[in-house]
């Protein structure tokens, strides 16, 4: 049964991943290190070792994209390839559909990775002697598949990802933001049920970047796929996140939907990373709505949608918008609340 949340008009859907006190130390005794007295990340630079990944445990729910952001070092790429098993943790569980991963065998990991991981990075890793078809089929051809089937199988994702007539080009011809949708193609061409894109938009220009945003909504509003996915990027955070974890020297200081985080920060670390977002950017109309629905009111909009996607229909028009939620009018919203908002005084 999926779980209450706090609003209980939602439900949280059944954790897809999930890890337990994971830690991944480098240095000469890591295991030793983590067998005696609890560690800081001062005790372990101490004694030579480095702490990549401290204690960490959180969950993904099945369908969320889940963001890790940080800064550089904080971790966030040694978490995101510990949860693989790229990297092998030091200590800790990590939990795939109930299954530790840190017990599986080589070989039960490899298969694991074949038929339902897909992976991203920022280098592209695009075969160059291969064509758009046969970079993408590429992983089929690893699982054995016959020529046919893999074929197929990529020409179906080629199109999902706005490739199509580009089959036979080589990486050479393509720009980078076609080189990106291959790699994109290809981690989906394995169909997985769960997804790891490790800052796949950061090499591309803004406009460019911005396209590949949009198109990877697109790509999870069609397969509603389990996604981690990092970026240092609180734009793009705020853009594709259901929830974001914030990592600070290996360890994870907050996890909360994007607007949480930016009105209710559980630190003073995490209200630096975010003190310049703007609030428009992040507050929903559910967040400022007030009961009630006064007569005359427009609407109704959905609750989810921000404040910077509507407010100029709101002050514009210059009445109250009825907000609803899963179709129930849970209340109003004035264009003095959305201008508050807008100015930097609103929502907390």
């Amino acid at each position: 049964m999926p779980r209450m949340t706090e609003d209980p008009i939602k439900m949280t859907p059944p954790v897809k991943l999930a890890c337990r006190n994971v830690w991944k130390v480098y240095g000469p005794h890591p295991e030793r290190m983590l067998s005696g007295a609890p560690l800081t990340a001062t005790a372990l630079r101490a004694t030579g070792h480095v702490g990549a990944v401290c204690d960490v445990s959180l969950e993904v729910g099945e369908g969320e994209i889940f963001v890790i952001m940080g800064l550089s070092g904080s971790g966030k790429s040694t978490l995101v390839r510990c949860l693989s098993r790229l990297v092998e943790p030091t200590a800790g569980e990590i939990l795939y559909d109930g299954e530790d991963l840190l017990k599986a065998s080589p070989a039960r990991m490899i298969e694991i990775r074949r038929h339902r991981m897909g992976m991203v990075f920022q280098n592209f890793a695009l075969l160059p002697h291969l064509t758009v078809l046969e970079n993408v089929a590429f992983p089929l051809d690893v699982q054995g598949q016959p020529r046919a089937l893999r074929e197929a199988r990529a020409r179906e994702v080629i199109q999902l990802v706005g490739l199509a007539g580009r089959e036979g080009h080589y990486p050479r011809q393509l720009s980078g933001g076609q080189q990106q949708r291959v790699g994109i193609a290809r981690s989906l061409a394995v169909e997985p049920d769960l997804w790891f894109l490790d800052e796949p938009f950061s090499a591309l220009d803004p406009l460019i970047r911005r396209e590949m945003q949009e198109e990877f909504l697109r790509i999870q509003r069609q397969l509603k796929k389990t996604i981690v996915f990092i970026t240092h990027d609180f734009d793009e955070a705020i853009r594709l996140a259901d929830r974001i974890a914030i990592m600070k020297d290996g360890a994870v200081v907050q996890v909360a939907t994007p607007e949480d985080l930016v009105l209710a920060p559980a630190d003073d670390y995490v209200a630096a990373f975010t003190a310049h977002v703007a609030r428009a950017k992040v507050v929903t109309l559910g967040r400022i709505a007030v009961p009630g629905q006064p007569e005359g009111a427009a609407g109704p909009l959905p609750a989810a949608l921000r404040i910077e996607a509507v407010a100029a229909e709101i002050v514009t028009a210059n009445r109250p918008f009825a907000v609803e939620r899963d179709g129930q009018i849970i209340g109003h919203v004035t264009p003095q609340a959305v201008i508050g908002v807008l100015i930097g005084k609103g929502a907390g």
